[in-house]
């Protein structure tokens, strides 16, 4: 594809412009083209079905391009008539009931409630280019297989939104819908609220993309669709402030490379992740300079684009990278990743929107190391202004309930996620983990551990958590991957409490083992650092503190072999016994730091107390910060 040359005055980071966007996204749609039927309704793209088969992902690749085709055609009218005439031929044949190959309709097929969502928000942002123009039969055909959606039962997740977009766009052009069940939406939309601008996507602690590409877009989406309905109104300044609270965090997790934090369900999204900052300029329900919106948008775009996302024939595979079919979950088919198209929403402003004029302004990592608690998913963020990396340490998000008793999932319950690492996919794994390892080789998992709460002091953040480590046999009819742990046959470990107090790229670890005695198997203890690809240029290590608590007398690198989403080779480093571990508190410094940060040898010194009670000493920052050991497992965390 060409380009326009980069510009560097209005983007000094990123050097990407409007005209770049466009550029874009009219070379993914052509390419998307290429693979439609003659009656363009249906985009049979290459690569592995989803679980709902090829009808339905057909029908996703069409929808999904369409909410792109949508925000050009939105925000450049007088220039994006081929793509208005290629996708009303589609809606046309779609929805025509004497078609063989006519789309399924949502109240035939679950996963069309989705798509139903894309075509209604597209339909809506550009009713005077499109619908306004097709001809009546093919808007009753539409309407009619929307009207299929009323009274239909959704998830209580973030779904209960492709339900109330469709029903408004249904009122706003004179089909039936409910009021019940947008009212009934709303109502489950308001009850996943878990503050501070955060979501749980579901009754889980689901917390990941999925908050700022669903449950902050659609609010602002909705309301542009309804601006006169008295619902919309009434919650104006309510989600306007959710979303506004929310970038102020998601502002703080997107690395200087320009990648989102790599955590949660979905991430073949990719650059969907750039939704909610265009969604806050789109509504002005935020806090934000438009040139760190845009910094942070465009950063995105650019991360994916050199790292090979769109393929040769100018497609979005599945991968985070390149194409790895092993993030590909049951939901998932070859259009499943045009969703990313969400994370071009910011087409949809025109030209001379202050988005697009103001001058790129720098995330805040790159202006100075940072630290921010995120209350809701229990995360303490670090990033460091010399490597651009962007660190989370996680106490409150598993995909679970507290309690559960189930295999840990990769993308939910690790103890850290960054900016430039990508998960161990393996659900037993030392990646960023304090696991026992039986005589079996199997490791223990977390899933279900009590959140003990975090705090910032004295220029060091604090988390903890604590778990009855288990062993799960997994069930092989656990059914299919919506991103939870997989269930099965659990035998019990010894109980764990885990603080992690962390200062940049450095994070103290420290570990209190109970009832390894009791245990109905023994093992030994690990406690893993980053997963980190062997050619990356950044690095991770993890080191005993001497003088400290038990000791840990074992180290090794677990490398995983084969290709991965960001390179060839994983390899994750470790610490821990060389035999049982025994009740006793110990620690570990655990490092990640990229090209111009900090030393993959920095450690942590503990000084002892002058007594000999319990919690007497301190810890010792490379730099001189320091916390005192009786704070770390004081009230302040849960005792």
């Amino acid at each position: 594809m060409l380009l326009p040359p980069l510009d560097h005055r209005l983007s000094p980071f990123t050097g990407l412009t409007r005209e770049h966007w466009c550029a874009y996204a009219d070379h993914l749609l052509r390419s998307a083209h290429q693979f439609g039927t003659d009656d363009h309704a249906n985009i049979h793209l290459p690569g592995a079905n989803s679980r709902y088969g090829p009808r339905s992902d057909s029908l996703e690749a069409f929808a999904r391009t369409f909410l792109l085709a949508s925000f050009r055609m939105a925000g450049d009218p007088l220039n994006t008539g081929w793509i208005a005439e290629w996708y009303a031929a589609g809606l046309d044949a779609g929805t025509n009931p004497a078609n063989p190959d006519r789309w399924p309709t949502p109240g035939e097929l679950g996963q069309a409630k989705v798509e139903a969502a894309s075509l209604a928000v597209g339909l809506a942002l550009t009713r005077d280019v499109l619908w306004d123009k097709l001809p009546e039969r093919v808007q009753e055909q539409l309407i009619a297989w929307f009207e299929t959606v009323i009274g239909e039962e959704y998830p209580p997740i973030n779904w209960v939104w492709f339900q109330i977009v469709v029903e408004t766009f249904l009122a706003s052009v004179g089909g039936r819908y409910s009021d019940e069940d947008i009212d009934a939406g709303l109502a489950i939309h308001d009850s996943l609220y878990r503050g501070g601008g955060w979501f749980a996507d579901g009754p889980e602690r689901a917390y990941d993309h999925y908050v700022g590409w669903a449950f902050q877009v659609y609010p602002q989406l909705w309301a542009l669709m309804a601006p006169h309905d008295p619902r919309v109104a009434a919650r104006k300044t309510l989600d306007g402030d959710r979303l506004a609270d929310f970038l102020d965090d998601a502002a703080f997790l997107v690395g200087a490379n320009g990648a989102p934090l790599i955590q949660g369900r979905s991430l073949i999204y990719r650059f969907a992740a750039a939704a909610p900052f265009w969604v806050g300029e789109l509504s002005g329900h935020t806090r934000l300079s438009p040139g760190v919106a845009r910094r942070a948008a465009s950063g995105m775009l650019d991360y994916f684009a050199r790292h090979g996302s769109i393929t040769d024939d100018g497609l979005l595979s599945i991968g985070w990278h390149g194409e790895f079919a092993g993030m590909k979950q049951a939901y998932s088919g070859a259009g499943s990743p045009y969703w990313a198209a969400k994370g071009m929403l910011g087409l949809a402003l025109p030209a001379d929107h202050r988005v697009w004029t103001a001058v790129e302004a720098p995330l805040p990592v790159e202006v100075a190391d940072t630290q921010r608690l995120i209350a809701a998913p229990g995360w303490q963020v670090d990033g460091t202004r010399a490597d651009g990396v962007v660190r989370i340490r996680n106490h409150a998000t598993d995909h679970a309930v507290a309690g559960a008793v189930v295999a840990d999932s990769p993308l939910y319950a690790r103890i850290g996620y960054s900016t430039h690492t990508f998960p161990d996919l393996t659900a037993e794994s030392v990646d960023n983990g304090v696991a026992f390892v039986d005589s079996a080789g199997r490791l223990t998992h977390r899933t279900g551990f009590e959140y003990l709460g975090s705090y910032s002091e004295g220029g060091v953040q604090v988390g903890a958590s604590r778990f009855t480590a288990h062993w799960i046999e997994p069930d092989p009819d656990a059914g299919p991957d919506h991103g939870s742990g997989v269930a099965g046959v659990a035998t019990p470990g010894p109980s764990v409490t885990v603080v992690s107090v962390t200062r940049g790229a450095v994070e103290l670890r420290l570990v209190r083992v109970s009832g390894a005695s009791d245990s109905s198997s023994g093992g030994a203890l690990r406690i893993g650092g980053w997963p980190v690809d062997a050619a990356s240029s950044v690095v991770g290590s993890v080191l005993p503190v001497p003088g400290f608590g038990v000791a840990l007398d074992s180290s090794g690198t677990f490398a995983r072999p084969g290709a991965h989403p960001m390179g060839s080779e994983l390899t994750i480093p470790w610490v821990g016994t060389s035999g049982t571990a025994h009740d006793g508190d110990y620690a570990a410094v655990v490092v990640l730091a990229g090209d111009g940060g900090a030393s993959a040898d920095a450690g942590v010194t503990f000084v002892a107390g002058d007594g000999d009670g319990l919690g007497d000493g301190r810890f010792v920052f490379p730099d001189g910060a320091s916390v005192d050991l009786s704070r770390l497992w004081g009230a302040r965390l849960g005792g």
